[in-house]
């Protein structure tokens, strides 16, 4: 998992990220390494937290929709 997968699935609405296979694969330093892309993703995108990224893609009104 890349900071950007994680940024995905907070704006299509999870609260809670599985890292386990991650951290097994590329060692505990990967979770640094999701941080600072979240976080880059986050302030790119005009979000002050995470909690004002979760479910971000699900809020927004169909195409032609008001």
């Amino acid at each position: 998992m890349t900071g950007y997968d994680a940024y995905k699935k907070i704006r299509a609405g999870a609260t809670l990220l599985g890292l386990y296979s991650a951290i097994i694969f590329h060692g505990p330093e990967v979770i640094n390494k999701i941080k600072e892309d979240l976080a880059f993703y986050l302030k790119k995108d005009g979000f002050k937290n995470v909690n004002e990224a979760i479910g971000a893609d699900m809020k927004k009104p169909a195409q032609g929709q008001q």
